[in-house]
């Protein structure tokens, strides 16, 4: 059986309603988000999403995870339907979404994730260990008793990710985790998420990365202007720079780091 299943999912959101000073207008249009989506992700494989920004690769996670929900069509999650066994695709389900600010910034990172540990109803007598795991996996073991106030970006990153590990999901959601990390860091990261697909976790991933998609896809994904563009298997990919060039001969966007390139070496 399919992990993730799309099927024909179509998201719009609502314009917000506008008041002038003079005159009240409001304005009933919409922005559509998604366009009759249908993508299946396999058990225990990683899915790479590509798409320019507003191409509705954050909307796709969103509605996997339950933060939001279909107009038309349905998100099924290890057979689960989103809106109808919202609280069973939760329990199965972490993600790790890009700017979350949703920590305790006087506490620890180890507090905090006490603290969502006991919300995640992990065992009392597992809590420990699994957060020292989680600290581990995310290279934050040092940093475990640090206030999260004095965390940077990329530590606040990790500790996001650490945070949906608590749970042991058997589907992990990315929203570009590697985006504020260092170089050192990022190679790590990459490891990892292959570790959690060869453990059977299933991984859907948002990033802008080309290095990265190529480093940990099995399958990547083009979403553009809301709607399913292409979808690759990695292993009929020749490498980085043919991912690079598959993806703007599909998006028709314009490929500037190419173009510099190619005038460098002229």
């Amino acid at each position: 059986m399919d992990a993730v299943v799309f099927e024909a999912v179509t998201k719009t959101f609502p314009e917000p309603r506008r008041f002038f000073p003079r005159q009240r207008r409001i304005s009933q249009n919409a922005t559509l988000a998604l366009l009759n989506i249908t993508l299946s992700i396999p058990s225990a494989k990683v899915l790479v999403l590509l798409g320019p920004n507003g191409s509705g690769k954050t909307t796709l996670l969103k509605l996997a995870s339950t933060m939001f929900l279909p107009d038309t069509g349905r998100v099924l999650v290890r057979g689960a339907d989103t809106v109808r066994n919202a609280d069973r695709v939760r329990r199965t389900m972490g993600i790790a979404v890009a700017n979350e600010r949703s920590f305790f910034p006087r506490l620890t990172a180890r507090e905090n994730l006490e603290f969502f540990a006991t919300l995640e109803d992990v065992p009392r007598p597992a809590r420990s260990a699994r957060i020292m795991r989680v600290l581990d996996n995310t290279g934050l073991t040092d940093s475990a008793d640090v206030q999260v106030m004095k965390f940077s970006s990329g530590m606040y990153q990790r500790l996001g990710i650490a945070r949906a590990l608590l749970k042991q999901p058997s589907v992990l959601l990315l929203d570009e985790p590697t985006r504020s990390l260092d170089p050192n860091a990022t190679p790590q990261f990459w490891r990892l998420v292959r570790d959690f697909a060869d453990g059977g976790c299933t991984v859907l991933m948002a990033t802008h990365n080309f290095d990265e998609a190529f480093a940990v896809a099995d399958l990547v994904a083009v979403l553009h202007s809301g709607q399913l563009a292409d979808l690759w298997d990695v292993t009929r990919v020749h490498g980085v720079e043919d991912l690079r060039a598959r993806y703007f001969r599909t998006t028709g966007e314009y490929d500037l780091v190419s173009e510099l390139r190619a005038r460098c070496t002229s």
